[in-house]
């Protein structure tokens, strides 16, 4: 099923998002995202195509303690409908007679916004986990936000991206950190990627990894990988992955390199994953796609299935007693 949602993922930008209760929308030019998991990440993959925009992604139960809220479209973004802390936060804002809307496939969400009028976006049901709907979400968000010049460029991903010609690049990856745990870097704009890429090998893989961002892993991190004898063993099982990216501050791509080049020196694994694309979208979902192939071979080495998180529904079901 993982395999399926990767080769049909860039199908995904041809989907064109219908506002339901249209007459109650209200245009904003500020807004609060509200979602968990994999349902505020376009919100934050956003961010890195416009750093400039006004956007508070809030990851918790309640609203986010924002003076201006009220000024603010708040989107409730939660791609089954029926998570806690959205829905939830969902109550909360009605209450608080905040300008709000939603975006699901349906659920609770969609059955809140139907009774009170709230302008409503239903996201298809194509029966995939929330880390592979990120398309489906990133649309129907700049649907909100009203930003056209985005979805223009987005639509275009259908055709740029061929997530089959880059499972060689996921397989790659995948042998390379065979029995190790995977450390992601990146630079701070595109902490979003590196980000999402962990979550790829926890969701998917169903590894332990981590990631972090340059600068400031110069400033902590990296001292704890210098290599000694008597610490080896603590380092030896993790693979490190650079996120290079030509549009980066010069000094942060230097010092990315030094830092792989002090890595390597110490007898760590490191392996740079160059950002490539003919626009921002196509940089961060041509990346993205890499990670799903390498999450999910990685699973497939372990002899692990990769869609499922039992785990994550072992918890729901103790959390709802």
């Amino acid at each position: 099923m993982m395999r399926d949602a990767i080769l049909n993922f860039a199908k995904q930008f041809e989907f064109k998002p219908q506002i339901q209760n249209k007459k109650n929308f209200k245009k904003a030019t500020k807004f609060a995202v509200i979602g968990m998991g994999g349902s505020h990440l376009a919100a934050d993959l956003l961010l890195i195509w416009d750093p400039s925009l006004d956007i508070e992604i809030h990851r918790d139960y309640g609203l986010p303690k924002k003076r201006d809220l009220k000024q603010r479209l708040v989107i409730l973004s939660s791609y089954s409908g029926n998570t806690e802390e959205v829905v939830s936060a969902f109550g909360e804002a009605l209450v608080k007679k905040l300008t709000v809307a939603a975006v699901s496939v349906g659920g609770k969400l969609e059955q809140i916004a139907i009774k009170h009028g709230v302008p409503f976006i239903k996201m298809p049901d194509t029966n995939i986990q929330p880390r592979s709907a990120l398309g489906f979400s990133l649309m129907s968000l700049m649907t909100f936000m009203g930003i056209n010049n985005g979805l223009r460029e987005a639509m275009t991903l259908a055709k740029l991206i061929n997530p089959a010609k880059l499972e060689k690049q996921g397989k790659n990856i995948a042998q390379n950190i065979s029995d190790r745990v995977p450390v992601i870097y990146s630079s701070n704009r595109n902490l979003s990627i590196a980000y999402n890429w962990k979550i790829k090998f926890n969701e998917t893989g169903k590894i332990p990894a981590f990631y972090n961002v340059i600068p400031e892993l110069n400033h902590n991190e990296m001292n704890g990988f210098d290599v000694k004898d008597s610490s080896r063993r603590l380092s030896r099982q993790f693979y490190f992955i650079f996120l290079k990216d030509s549009a980066d501050h010069p000094r942060v791509q230097k010092r990315m390199q030094i830092t792989a080049d002090l890595y390597k020196k110490r007898g760590l694994p490191v392996q740079t994953i160059e950002l490539k694309g003919k626009n921002v979208f196509e940089k961060i979902f041509s990346s993205l796609v890499i990670s799903d192939w390498a999450a999910t071979l990685t699973a497939e080495a372990y002899g692990l299935e990769s869609e499922q998180v039992p785990m994550i529904e072992e918890f729901k079901k103790q959390i709802t007693k």
